[in-house]
């Protein structure tokens, strides 16, 4: 704690600090929640889309065998774009997945195996999924960066600045409490030493 201005004026200024940390102190702590609530959604959207992707990889190995006839589906099909949108979680910016771009090369129906059609299709799922992950991801990092942040200044106010504050006006009361009492003091001791002088020039 730094030295402390036993004045008044530091006292007015300590008791407005302390008002605004604890009007301050709640909005902290909700963006605090809502950060640990989003945190947690992003988390199951991950899970759930990692399950997705562990489903799908399981429906196509039961027919992938037919890859070996030599069509590269990775070849006829591309990611070429995320589309994202900004979104925004208790006045934080984050990336919100929209869709993805694909390029896709012509092939010939009549001369590529039956499953090839299915198989784009598969890539296509596969690589939504892989997309989504990624922003999910970003979304996870930027988060938990803010979370660790409202966390320090939540603590700061609750664990350092009102009780700081609070310590701060106790003792510059109880400063000024003592300096009233000595004036007190002071006058009546004057008030009796003025008594005496009167009561001798009276005698």
């Amino acid at each position: 704690m730094a030295k402390i201005k036993l004045t008044k004026n530091e006292l007015k200024k300590q008791k407005e600090d302390l008002k605004r940390y604890r009007r301050y102190l709640p909005m902290l702590q909700l963006k605090k929640k809502q950060l640990q609530l989003e945190i947690v959604k992003v988390y199951h959207a991950i899970q759930n889309s990692s399950s997705e992707a562990n489903n799908l990889r399981s429906s196509v190995l039961k027919w992938v065998d037919v890859f070996a006839e030599g069509v590269a589906i990775k070849e006829l099909c591309k990611l070429e774009k995320i589309n994202v949108e900004e979104g925004s979680v208790a006045g934080i910016d984050i990336p919100v997945f929209l869709n993805v771009e694909f390029s896709q090369k012509p092939y010939d129906f009549l001369l590529t195996p039956f499953w090839v059609d299915q198989g784009i299709q598969a890539e296509k799922e596969v690589l939504t999924l892989k997309a989504k992950l990624l922003i999910y991801h970003k979304q996870m990092n930027v988060l938990r960066e803010e979370l660790r942040i409202a966390t320090q200044r939540v603590n700061l106010f609750e664990k350092v600045k009102i009780p700081e504050a609070g310590e701060i006006i106790r003792i510059i009361q109880i400063h000024l409490g003592e300096l009233q009492t000595a004036d007190v003091v002071r006058g009546k001791i004057a008030k009796v030493k003025i008594e005496r002088r009167k009561e001798a020039l009276r005698a």
